[in-house]
């Protein structure tokens, strides 16, 4: 059972799906990071001094532990950008691998053949001797 287990964990998917799924927290915090201290104070200035993190709506004066209820609006719409900064960037990643895939499978294979000057008929690129009409032929690195 233990031998399954390790065949399980080292598979080539399982190993990236947990490299993806590290850095993907890490980039996470690092857009969460971008939104909260770069981007969103400069929008809160531009509406008049707005601390998006501080906007909620007091439902009750207190619950059962005495803090008041708060309907906290402010961090939904603060994580409503980090959510479309984050999906923007994994888009713009998925396409720029996709163009990258693209120009890879439209390059040209280099050719393996070529004809015969004298008969005309297909034969290795790197012939210096026609196999068909046995002329000499100039080597092709």
């Amino acid at each position: 059972m233990l031998q399954e287990f390790k065949d399980f964990a080292m598979r080539g998917n399982v190993v990236d799906m947990a490299v993806g799924i590290v850095i993907g927290g890490a980039f996470g915090k690092i857009i969460a990071s971008f939104v909260g201290d770069v981007l969103m104070p400069p929008i809160g200035l531009l509406m008049g001094g707005v601390d998006f993190t501080t906007l909620a709506m007091q439902l009750s004066d207190g619950g059962p532990d005495g803090e008041p209820v708060l309907l906290k609006y402010g961090m939904f719409i603060q994580t409503m950008v980090d959510f479309i900064i984050v999906a923007f960037a994994i888009f713009m990643v998925v396409k720029w691998m996709n163009s990258m895939k693209k120009a890879e499978e439209e390059k040209p294979a280099e050719p393996t053949t070529k004809e015969c000057g004298h008969c005309q008929m297909t034969i290795p690129i790197k012939a210096t001797k026609c196999g068909h009409c046995t002329a000499e032929l100039k080597a092709t690195a």
